[in-house]
Order: C-alpha cells, then sequence, then structure tokens
C-alpha cells in the first residue's frame, strides 16, 4: 500500500520543498533534487519499516482496535491466573518442607496455614 503512494509522497514532498521550505535545518536547491529525492525515499522506507501504516489503520477501526486491546487483556489475565497458581503452589511446598523441619515456633504458625489453605481448597 505504501509502495504504491511512495511516488507521490516524494513528488509532493519535492514540490514543497523547492518552494522554499526546510527539510532538516537545509535549504535545497533545484540542483540538488537527486539528493532530494535519495533523502525522502530514505525517509518513505523508515515510515514503512515503523509500519506506520498498519498503525494508522488500527486507529481507524474502532472495532479491530478494541478486538484486539480485548484478545490482549484475556491474553494478561490467564497468564496473570496461571501465574499465581504456579507461584501459590510453590510457595506451599516450600512451606510443607519448612514443616518437616519441626521448627518449634514457625513449624506450628505454618502448619496451620497450610490446613487453612488444605481446607479451603
Amino acid at each position: 500500500m505504501l509502495l504504491n503512494s511512495k511516488n507521490y509522497i516524494i513528488n509532493l514532498s519535492i514540490n514543497i520543498l523547492f518552494k522554499g521550505k526546510l527539510l532538516k535545518g537545509e535549504y535545497f536547491m533545484k540542483n540538488d533534487k537527486e539528493n532530494l529525492e535519495k533523502r525522502i525515499e530514505d525517509i518513505a522506507l523508515g515510515l514503512e519499516k515503523a509500519k506506520i501504516a498498519e498503525y494508522v489503520d488500527i486507529m481507524n477501526n474502532k472495532w479491530r482496535l478494541l478486538y484486539i486491546n480485548f484478545i490482549g487483556g484475556l491474553a494478561r489475565g490467564f497468564g496473570t491466573a496461571i501465574g499465581f497458581t504456579i507461584l501459590g503452589a510453590f510457595v506451599i511446598y516450600i512451606l510443607q518442607r519448612i514443616i518437616a523441619w519441626n521448627l518449634p515456633l514457625i513449624g506450628d504458625f505454618i502448619s496451620e496455614i497450610v490446613k487453612i489453605v488444605q481446607e479451603n481448597l
């Protein structure tokens, strides 16, 4: 899509710049047309690599933007739930190992916590 409009952008930019406008603080004369075309083509390629057109398409299509954000939210929520479950299981496993060491004060407290957690599961 950008490849078709690249020539239009180059011609439009050349016409604007030849009327005395600035590009990066430099004035260009009519004999610098090749240099100017090269710079504008580099800018166009940079914009194409940055996928500006796709970003603009997404921002203009509200339903697609809503869909992409919804799917992203589901993925983040699902990842958070799975991560918290794994982390919680790991903490309970470590607490059970601490109980096995029979530490006097800590062991009794942790054993009550593990009993409460297992009863609620």
